[in-house]
């Protein structure tokens, strides 16, 4: 153990400090307590060094009056997770206990729930890594130094026995959060990475096409969302399942957890609309009779299926647009709403004339030396074939996205290629819109473009679930182990966006991961005075710290007896 000295800013604080090593023999250092600022130490510092002197057997140096030797036996951070045990019983959360009474494992389930949930947001690691979280910090109401990896394992396996009890309750704390006369609900699916080759029994893990555009092994992950922000529901499918498959089960499990909604409105991304899902989603009834009500994206895919329908509309409203242009047309009995953005279309235009024009002019190269070698002329480097060039080029125009454009001819013995000027047009004339179908009658067509544009808000979530909560890559093996991962991030995930409605609300301008970093100062510490009986207190909270308590609406941490077994 020895002295440090740490500067924060224009103030040098006095640390002590221990080596020791991690599971895998590495050599690292923790703080064991912080004496307090160097400049305002004086007397203090001379008694700590007295009580050391004399613990040690030397005598202590001239002019230094004997003191108590003082012993600081833990300094753990309290702000953040005292913050998060208030939210968390505040919220409704800990009726969870109720539901895990009757468990077949002699554990506080809640408990090990809660501490894996706080970690997800204060330090996300590993269920090991967990343990080792545990060590530095000074939980609420949790005797984190009984707690064993076995027991996490067992508390994930009770959270997916009780499955349906504990989404119950979770629906219940999350019903007083929801407009019921009209909800606006968003969904969406991500891919999450997972780790490992093993193969079990209804595996979730499947290899699929992830969203970064790359074959892996993955699971996918469906939330539901309200326009507020708000995760109310969330479901694992297998890695490989079709978007569109996804949509009615996911739905009709949220109809029937939030059955006192009186209009619910769905939105959903491009992906997720088909013919069927249309036929299907009409048919959908809320508990008052009244019919669901839909805003879906049409895929980019299926644009071409609209070209007669929105060449009146392009040609006498968007050709001459500068800026953006909302319009409705009449499908298959439905709204069609189409948004049209002239500056976007410019650049999606331009970017593609541009790749069309490199590609071509490569193909004149390679064309223009095929014709050389049949005349007899000699090149540098190897012989280009006729096969060769049509196998680069047909390969080059799929990457780039322009197999509809540019048609490779295959079937012939010489290399050669046409431009589909229809083709061409017609991108030409989709660029820059957005069309959305809609049975929706009462709100009109800017309203619709603004409800769906609002579901970025829902891939901020997942940005949270891989960013902050670091949800992946999963490293579980068994089904059962990631569905209660799934389920403890989308805890988590329902906490911070509390945090960020109230930090908002408040106007501090803090993000919920910077005001837990904030708050993650407030220590607790436990000091003993010679042989006496410890002590245990907390640190001054600052100016800062108050604040961003009394946003979050929590009391001031309080070194109360379920902190002093530390």
């Amino acid at each position: 153990m020895f002295v440090k000295i740490t500067t924060s800013g224009d103030r040098r604080y006095v640390q002590l400090v221990e080596s020791y090593r991690d599971d895998a023999g590495r050599v690292k250092k923790r703080t064991v307590a912080t004496l307090g600022r160097l400049d305002q130490l004086g007397g203090e510092l001379d008694s700590v060094i007295n009580g050391l002197l004399k613990v040690s057997g030397r005598q202590p140096a001239s002019g230094i009056s004997s003191t108590p030797a003082i012993t600081f036996e833990s300094a753990r951070a309290l702000g953040d997770v005292w913050t998060l045990t208030e939210l968390w019983n505040s919220l409704g959360f800990s009726e969870l206990r109720r539901v895990f009474r009757r468990t077949r494992h002699a554990i506080d389930v809640e408990a090990l729930i809660r501490v894996m949930v706080f970690n997800r947001l204060c330090d996300p690691d590993s269920k090991l890594g967990v343990l080792r979280w545990l060590e530095t910090v000074a939980l609420p109401q949790v005797d984190s130094k009984s707690i064993t990896h076995q027991q996490l394992l067992r508390a994930m396996d009770a959270l997916v026995d009780h499955a349906g009890a504990v989404d119950a309750a979770v629906a219940a704390l999350l019903r007083p959060m929801i407009d019921q006369d009209l909800s606006v609900v968003f969904y969406d699916l991500t891919t999450i990475r997972t780790e490992g080759l093993s193969a079990e029994a209804h595996d979730v893990r499947q290899f699929g096409m992830a969203k970064e555009g790359v074959i892996a092994r993955q699971f996918m992950l469906g939330v539901v969302q309200t326009a507020e922000g708000l995760p109310i529901y969330h479901e694992v499918f297998d890695g490989n399942a079709a978007e569109t498959k996804t949509l009615l089960p996911t739905l009709r499990t949220v109809l029937a957890r939030f059955p006192s909604v009186r209009r619910l409105i769905l939105v959903a991304d491009r992906g997720l609309l088909s013919l069927d899902n249309l036929a299907a989603l009409n048919d959908v009834r809320l508990s008052n009779g009244q019919a669901l009500e839909f805003i879906l994206a049409v895929p980019g895919r299926r644009y071409s299926e609209f070209a007669d329908l929105l060449a009146p509309f392009h040609r006498t409203e968007c050709r001459a647009a500068t800026q953006e242009v909302i319009g409705e047309l009449a499908w298959n009995g439905l709204r069609l709403v189409v948004a049209h953005d002239p500056v976007r279309a410019a650049e999606q235009t331009g970017r593609r004339n541009e790749r069309i024009d490199a590609l071509v002019a490569q193909a004149d190269q390679w064309a223009g030396k095929l014709d050389g070698q049949d005349a007899g002329a000699k090149h540098r480097g190897r012989k280009l074939s006729d096969s060769g060039a049509k196998a680069r080029f047909f390969h080059a125009v799929s990457e780039a996205h322009l197999s509809q454009i540019i048609k490779v001819n295959l079937k012939t013995d010489l290399f050669s290629y046409d431009i589909d000027a229809r083709a061409h047009k017609l991108a030409q004339m989709m660029d820059g819109k957005l069309l959305l179908v809609t049975n929706a009658s009462d709100l009109d067509a800017p309203r619709i473009v603004a409800c769906y544009k609002s579901l970025a808000d829902i891939e901020r979530g997942f940005r949270v679930l891989k960013s902050e909560l670091e949800i992946g890559p999963v490293y579980h093996r068994l089904p059962e182990r990631i569905r209660a991962h799934a389920a403890i991030c989308f805890m988590a995930l329902i906490l911070h966006r509390v945090m960020r409605w109230r930090l908002q609300a408040a106007g501090t301008g803090l993000s919920p991961d910077r005001a837990l970093d904030t708050l993650r100062r407030i220590q607790h510490h436990r000091v003993r005075l010679d042989a006496a009986q410890p002590v245990t207190g907390v640190s001054s909270i600052s100016a800062e710290q108050a604040k961003v308590l009394g946003a979050l609406n929590v009391r001031k941490p309080v070194a109360s007896e379920q902190l002093a077994l530390l």
